[in-house]
């Protein structure tokens, strides 16, 4: 396979396929095509009454703390976006959709978050500023896929789409391959690996994928995969080589990218629950600490969804229950409020 220098260059076709609605993420997804693949993920349009997206009326901007972020509101008061200071994650409110995996789980999220990537950090003002304002003109109601829609074409049942190279860009992952035991399954499977293709990452260093772990993303494969490969986020080759994103959930936890939202405290190795979760929003990273083997490292990372249709916080993540990216309960409930398996042991979060 050929090497791709740092951000590889992405042939017309490629990008078209990126930028366009995916078939499967479609707001007019037909009852019958539903029905043909129950155990895959939906997403369905259910329209609100009131603003679905559209900048209309009168709007007001207005600085918050806790963390530091600005937010715009519509005329009735509601917030149609949040921007948070050194990040360039926005959430967006755009038409309404519900995300479902009904192959492993009953949770249901209707949200009307868009979660993407502005091109540059945000800071106090930046309302004013031409890049913020040529961006937001043209993502703001736009139902191009965002993080959220990105991050469900790898569950299970997703169907597979190639760029004009053949190279898989979406379709069902799973977590990794068995070790030679048959219990246990392979870690460390990055985006070049469920790829298929050796990888330069901008610093000039380069990665070989592994044909046993080809379709293979874990728990950071999948978040590097969403946020990195697909929404063009900076990638390090590995926690120390480069700059951006960090290659393990570890890394990208301690790493001073993004904004902390949630810090991490008390003792190591195990460190201290977050007592208040209420100032995480959609699209933040949550990180956990789950193995006692891997001494003080935090060991899984997730992309938070918002609150589910009973009332719960809900998230996305691969793991080896599920044999990859899952929203379901197999393994634990994806949930961080309670007394559930992931609740107990989520430590931070970060906002990128």
């Amino acid at each position: 396979m050929p090497k791709r220098k740092g951000r590889p260059v992405l042939h017309a076709a490629t990008v078209l396929a990126l930028l366009a609605g995916s078939a499967y993420f479609t707001f007019e997804l037909r009852k019958d095509e539903e029905a043909k693949v129950p155990a895959v993920q939906a997403v369905t349009d259910k329209p609100a009454l009131e603003n679905s997206g559209k900048a209309t009326g009168k709007q007001t901007w207005e600085r918050l703390n806790n963390p530091t972020r600005s937010v715009l509101r519509g005329e009735n008061g509601d917030i149609l976006a949040t921007f948070t200071d050194g990040a360039r994650t926005a959430t967006l409110r755009g038409p309404s959709r519900t995300l479902t995996e009904p192959a492993n789980t009953q949770s249901r999220v209707v949200t009307q978050d868009w979660v993407r990537l502005m091109p540059e950090a945000w800071r106090k003002g930046a309302e004013k500023e031409k890049w913020f304002k040529d961006w937001f003109k043209e993502f703001y109601g736009s139902e191009a896929d965002d993080i959220f829609a990105i991050a469900f074409q790898y569950v299970e049942g997703a169907p597979v789409k190639k760029d004009d190279e053949g190279v898989p860009y979406e379709g069902d992952a799973i977590f990794g391959p068995f070790k030679e035991d048959g219990v246990d399954r392979l870690e460390q499977n990055d985006f070049y690996d469920y790829l298929g293709i050796n990888y330069t990452f901008r610093d000039g260093t380069s990665m070989v994928a592994r044909k046993e772990r080809y379709r293979a993303l874990d728990c950071s494969g999948f978040m590097r995969m969403i946020w990195g490969y697909r929404a063009r986020y900076p990638l390090m080759a590995t926690n120390l080589s480069g700059d951006g994103l960090p290659r393990s959930a570890d890394g990208m936890a301690r790493s001073k990218i993004g904004v902390d939202i949630l810090k991490l405290s008390g003792p190591s190795p195990w460190y201290t629950r977050p007592k208040n979760i209420d100032v995480v929003q959609p699209g933040d990273l949550l990180f956990f600490k789950m193995d006692h083997r891997t001494g003080n490292h935090l060991d899984h990372v997730a992309l938070y969804l918002g609150v589910d249709t009973d009332g719960h916080r809900v998230f996305i993540s691969s793991r080896k229950e599920v044999n990859g990216p899952t929203m379901g309960d197999k393994g634990g409930a994806s949930r961080i409020d309670g007394n559930g398996f992931y609740a107990g042991l989520l430590r931070s979060a970060k906002r990128l």
